[in-house]
């Protein structure tokens, strides 16, 4: 594993952990040379399946793009990146069990369901974006429906 800051490929693991429903093990690493310690997860791959975009293009599903989007709807919340990394777990595998290809609109509906639960600052931060309200009344209705 190479060392993010000096690039150097000798480095020592510190610490070892199952998390996530020992579905993920975390390790603190070292560098042999600068020393800097950083942190890496290792967890198998369950999510080989194909994206379908609105316009029917077919693209690879990206986990670091979920986890991205996520991320910026979590700014700033008091959200740990273990719950973030739980989330998708859970997500990759219901969408890894409903075949090779998956609609994106699926995808965007249940990160929406998982952030609801999660944080609801969030859940509107990124519905906000991924339904592109168009002006304030749909804006308001949403938050009515979360409300109510």
């Amino acid at each position: 594993m190479k060392c993010p800051k000096c690039q150097h490929s000798d480095t020592k693991v510190i610490d070892s952990r199952d998390t996530n429903d020992n579905k993920e093990t975390r390790r603190r690493r070292e560098c042999e040379k600068c020393e800097h310690r950083f942190t890496t997860f290792e967890r198998v791959e369950t999510a080989n399946f194909v994206v379908i975009k609105k316009e029917g293009v077919r693209e690879g599903y990206d986990r670091e793009k979920a986890i991205r989007g996520i991320w910026k709807a979590c700014e700033k919340r008091p959200v740990t990146q273990e719950q973030i990394s739980g989330i998708v777990a859970k997500l990759e595998e219901k969408w890894s069990a409903m075949g090779k290809e998956v609609p994106v609109k699926q995808i965007g509906e249940d990160i929406m369901d998982a952030l609801r639960d999660l944080d609801e600052v969030a859940y509107i931060r990124f519905a906000s974006v991924y339904r592109q309200f168009k002006d304030v009344e749909s804006f308001k209705k949403e938050l009515s429906r979360l409300l109510g």
